[in-house]
């Protein structure tokens, strides 16, 4: 096709007539005209064309063999359209002769263009799907006489010395070659043009057993194409993908259909069809529909078994792609169908042979990923296997034990192999993806040590012990640190998820940690996770602690142990707290130096200032405010100094450091754990809390900060973040701050209204609200912030999401926590309501989420308190049209759950004005989609009126609504209610 010259203009599409001249035209406009508007013209104006009546008639014009493959594919692609998705305008009388003219197109284009031919071949295959298998019994038999693939015979013989000597017979070969080739593609086409479309479940049901049925036809031609000895590759490989297309039909596994899949096993030794023939095989047993066929995968057991020298060879070679190959059918067998062959007794050795050649590819030498990507294959497996085993009754399984148990502790060393560390040298070349993919890896071993040890107990816990021990006593062949560090990783690993408090080798692992010589950062990380993962044991058996807390607090001074250091702290400081009396000073000493140093990142420090906060609740009262004020002091100075200094992105940046310490800490102090582990202890009410004195020394010191930072959400946010979670985790002891706290909110959003400030305040109002004493400076503050949002939404509001985000979520809490502040004459409950109404309509989803929310609490007290009922009865229809409104639009799809929560609250409440309100509002024309009938509105409104406790069943009515109005009706089955 010819680029169209540049100073000739494009043609107006949308006045044009549906010919073939004109389709050709919109097609070099869509190739080739440089302008997106024009490109965009003619592929809606082209779109139009294919749905069209007249498509039927220009669609073959379009195929001619002079046309170029551009146009070809058009006319092949509308042809597919208008059988696919308009059928039904096509007489029956037709269908004969449509079918014919198909035929003979797809023989016509046998030799190519392969776009045009694998199109003609799916609107064939969508052809048969409506006809089958009444109008077209035998389909694919048909196909296969039609092109009679035999003629496609071997390349060597009598015909192929006659091809190489004339013309004729070589003409004739490569005629038959593009036929046998054109039948392959069809005959792969039509499983997944079955697969892919819509169809009603009778009608699918009903083909699915035509297409099974046709199986006997389609799996001889197979074979025998794929049983010739100098049979052309790419018609093997053909074949083979055209199995692979019809494998998710379950055809059966046995007969002639086994013998095409041991056929496939023959081909894996050609390397110009490894690739395709595992793909085959692996789909072939992949499916579980296979376990209904024990004696043929017995017989494959033998087949894939026969793999195991070539995959030998291969990992030997270094051969990735075979032995990757190999190992996924070994797996696809062993693990698809695992308590299948599991149970066939007689064949056990197979299976345990089989298992063996598992454990193989699972210990394939090389480091994962940079020399190998095989063995990631497997893990899962080992995990199908146990589980597997350990569910079969208690005399089963103690024979599958006694078979199974060796071969799972020699995973175990395969999998420690796999997971060393290879030398530094060689690990300093990889690549960070690299890296990343090792350790996805290790984490994934780590997994299934955890499955192992379901299988091997607390003996596998011994046998990690016993070889520590050996490495660890040795003083003659020091071990390398990569062996240390793969034991240390598989206790990490089992003591992560697995109870070990009864085990009888922890404190005999506790008393090796501090022998270990930590000369490597891996090792120093392991050894650190290791720690961490005792903790609970830890706080079973506290006289140990002193063991291994040095160490910790050794790594704790180093930048590069930084994440496995502070984690571990924090889980000893989290788990042991009331045992740590003896060691408070050490930690707090070495902590507080390494957060004045600045040793760690912000995001270490909060989980280090979170440790500590555990740490300082399991002090004596009279003891944590002092140990308090000498942790937090450096950085309260620091934070003076700041306050008094020009703003600068560095001191906005340690500002927030700072105050994030702050929050991290004052979220785990909690002295109301003092009762968990201390007796005797003077109450926490007979003095103040120590959170609060603190707060309240620097208050004026975060007015400062604010009055120069006001305007910086950021900083803002800092700020709240402290009192937020002080105020989570104090409760009712955060009282003495609420009257100046609310002060300053309603200060600091009345200059600048800020989301921060207000997800504070709802989490004022959650806690205080209900308290007499506080109601008072409460309610102030949530008029003074309405008030201030009230302007904003005058204003417009569409530019600040996350405000209307906030403050309906704030007053959601306040009509569920305390109603009574909506009795009040400052509180416009009729501007709250037209607010709630607008932000319905927000596109942000956890807006529009946030509007529903607090419909649904206001209208649950439309009866009790008078001015909320008041405005829905004068304004609810409003209300119900908007919701209509959303519910009915593409843009609001994924909030009509939400939606009709608010439905069904009104239902329930104010079911008379729904009511009124639906019929007002559905009985507008084209209102809230042109899609749905006044019939099917008229449904609606009666379904959805008649549920007023289900809310599961309102929310699948509204569902379905919105899918009418939005044209796809009949997806959820909504079309069958009418």
């Amino acid at each position: 096709m010819e680029p169209p010259d540049s100073s000739v203009q494009s043609p107006d599409l949308v006045s044009l007539e549906l010919t073939v001249e004109n389709v050709e035209t919109a097609l070099q406009q869509l190739y080739y005209d440089p302008d997106m508007e024009h490109k965009n013209v003619a592929q809606k104006w082209l779109t139009q064309a294919q749905t069209s009546r007249q498509a039927w008639q220009f669609c073959w014009p379009l195929l001619s063999p002079d046309k170029l493959p551009e146009i070809q594919f058009f006319g092949a692609s509308t042809l597919h359209t208008k059988i696919s998705c308009h059928w039904a305008d096509l007489p029956t009388d037709q269908h004969q002769t449509l079918r014919m003219q198909l035929l003979s197109h797809i023989s016509h284009f046998s030799s190519g263009p392969k776009m045009v031919l694998t199109r003609l071949c799916v609107a064939l295959a969508s052809l048969a799907l409506h006809t089958m298998p009444q109008g077209w019994p035998q389909a694919v038999a048909d196909m296969v006489r039609v092109y009679q693939p035999e003629k496609a015979g071997d390349q060597g013989g009598s015909q192929g010395g006659a091809g190489v000597g004339g013309g004729g017979g070589a003409e004739e070969e490569v005629n038959a070659h593009a036929q046998c080739l054109a039948l392959l593609e069809l005959l792969t086409v039509l499983p997944e043009e079955f697969q892919s479309c819509r169809l009603p479940q009778a009608r699918r049901a009903q083909l699915r057993e035509a297409l099974a049925g046709e199986w006997t036809a389609v799996c001889p031609l197979l074979r025998q194409l794929l049983q010739r000895q100098e049979g052309n590759s790419q018609v093997k490989e053909q074949a083979l993908r055209c199995l692979s297309s019809w494998v998710g039909l379950n055809f059966p596994l046995h007969g002639e259909s086994e013998g095409l899949l041991q056929d496939c096993f023959a081909a894996l030794s050609d390397p110009e069809l490894f690739d395709t023939a595992v793909e085959t095989i692996v789909g072939s047993i992949s499916q579980p529909d296979c376990q209904r066929y024990t004696d043929a995968l017995v017989n494959l057991m033998p087949l894939v078994l026969g793999l195991h020298d070539q995959l030998k060879a291969a990992a030997r070679d270094g051969d990735m792609e075979t032995s990757h190959g190999i190992c996924r059918i070994a797996v696809a067998l062993g693990e698809t169908h695992s308590r299948t062959l599991l149970e066939q007794v007689e064949h056990w050795q197979g299976y345990l042979a089989l298992v063996n050649m598992i454990l193989f590819c699972t210990g394939i030498p090389g480091h994962y990923p940079v020399n190998e990507t095989t063995s990631s294959l497997t893990l899962t497996f080992w995990y199908t296997l146990q589980d597997d085993i350990l569910s079969f009754e208690e005399d089963k399984q103690v024979v599958y034990l006694q078979v199974y148990r060796p071969v799972y502790f020699q995973l175990v060393d395969v999998l420690l192999h796999k997971a060393h560390f290879p030398s530094e040298q060689d690990y300093t070349s990889w690549s960070s993806d690299d890296k990343e993919q090792f350790r996805i890896y290790r984490v994934d071993i780590s997994d299934t040590l955890m499955y192992v040890y379901e299988i091997l107990g607390a003996e596998l816990l011994s046998k990690l012990y016993d070889r520590l021990g050996r490495l660890l006593m040795d003083t003659e062949r020091p071990a390398a640190w990569q062996d240390t560090e793969a034991l240390l990783f598989g206790f990490q690993a089992i003591a992560e998820t697995i109870d070990v408090n009864y085990s009888d080798v922890i404190p005999g692992l506790i008393g090796l940690i501090p022998r270990i010589s930590i000369s490597n950062i891996q090792l120093a990380d392991t050894v650190m996770y290791t720690i961490g993962s005792l903790a609970e044991w830890l706080a079973d058996h506290p006289m140990m602690l002193g063991n291994v807390l040095p160490m910790v607090l050794q790594g704790l001074v180093k930048a590069e142990l930084s994440v496995s250091s502070v984690s571990t702290l924090k889980r000893i400081c989290r788990e042991c707290r009331h045992d740590l009396a003896p060691y408070t000073h050490d930690i707090m000493t070495v902590s507080q130096d390494v957060l004045v140093k600045d040793i760690h990142k912000s995001s270490q420090c909060m989980w280090l200032m979170q440790g500590l906060g555990f740490l300082l609740s399991a002090l004596p009262m009279e003891e944590i405010l002092g140990s308090l004020t000498t942790l937090i002091t450096p950085h309260i100075q620091r934070l003076d100094t700041l306050a008094h200094q020009e703003p600068s992105p560095t001191a906005k940046l340690s500002i927030i450091h700072i105050l994030g310490m702050l929050s991290s800490l004052f979220t785990t102090l909690d002295i109301s754990r003092q009762d968990e582990g201390s007796e005797g202890t003077t109450p926490a009410q007979a003095r103040p809390n120590p959170v609060v004195v603190v707060l309240q020394q620097v208050f004026t010191l975060i007015q400062t900060i604010l009055s120069k930072w006001l305007s910086d959400s950021e900083v803002v946010e800092a700020v709240c973040g402290v009192f937020e979670r002080s105020v989570k985790t104090l409760l009712n002891d955060f009282a003495p701050m609420v009257q100046q706290l609310s002060e300053m909110l309603g200060q600091i959003y009345s200059a600048f209204p800020q989301a921060s400030a207000l997800d504070l305040t709802r989490q004022m109002v959650h806690i205080f609200a209900g308290e007499k004493d506080h109601f008072s400076p409460i309610q102030a503050l949530i008029e003074l912030v309405t008030s201030t949002t009230l302007s904003i939404f005058q204003q417009g509001p569409r530019e600040h999401p996350d405000i209307v985000e906030s403050f309906m979520q704030l007053h959601a809490q306040a009509l569920k926590r305390k109603p009574d502040l909506y009795l009040s004459d400052h509180q416009d409950v009729k501007a709250l309501f037209y607010c709630g109404v607008l932000s319905l309509k927000f596109p942000e989803t956890p807006t529009a989420k946030s509007a529903c929310m607090f419909f649904m609490e206001l209208v649950c007290h439309c009866g009790d308190i008078p001015p909320i009922g008041q405005v829905l009865q004068r304004d609810g229809k409003l209300l119900v049209h908007t919701i209509l409104e959303m519910v009915g639009s593409q843009s609001f799809c994924c909030l009509t759950e939400h939606f009709s929560e608010v439905l069904f609250c009104l239902n329930r409440h104010c079911p008379v004005l729904l009511a009124q309100w639906l019929k007002e509002g559905l009985h507008v024309p084209g209102f809230p989609s042109a899609q749905v009938s006044m019939e099917q509105k008229d449904t609606f409104s009666q379904q959805l009126l008649r549920e007023q406790t289900n809310k599961r069943r309102v929310k699948e009515i509204v569902k379905e609504f919105s899918l009418l109005c939005r044209g796809l009706q009949g997806t959820t089955g909504y079309s069958a209610d009418y």
